[in-house]
């Protein structure tokens, strides 16, 4: 499922869902290598859709083709499993210092919050 990222943004809160991964592409994405200085903030308006990777890993792929991955400093409860998220900010920017929150079960329920890490730069990120 794909949101239109600016036009949520700017309501002020952000929901993120990213469709499952083949079954045969499932660790494709640990291949991805750092291309560049890790980064504190990236663009919302910018953002063209998130992966969920795991419980601390998330792929932001950019309008452009640049993909930024955030690796959170702790694991994020269901993150992984649900792969989905929300995020508040007044900001166009998301940082490094923000939380997301999981989005549980077959409706939207608020399940753990947890701090986003910086975003770094990788190249061979699968779609």
């Amino acid at each position: 499922m794909k949101f239109a990222l600016p036009l949520i943004a700017l309501a002020g809160t952000l929901i993120v869902a990213a469709p499952a991964v083949a079954k045969q592409d499932k660790h494709a994405w640990k291949a991805a290598k750092p291309s560049g200085k890790p980064e504190s903030c990236i663009s919302i308006p910018r953002i063209r859709e998130s992966r969920v990777r795991d419980d601390k890993t998330i792929d932001f792929y950019m309008n452009g083709g640049k993909v930024y991955r955030s690796t959170l400093p702790h694991s994020c409860p269901s993150l992984g499993f649900e792969k989905r998220f929300s995020y508040k900010t007044s900001l166009s920017q998301l940082c490094s210092t923000d939380i997301i929150t999981v989005l549980t079960g077959p409706g939207i329920t608020a399940g753990a919050s947890c701090g986003l890490g910086p975003f770094q730069p990788v190249t061979g990120a699968p779609k």
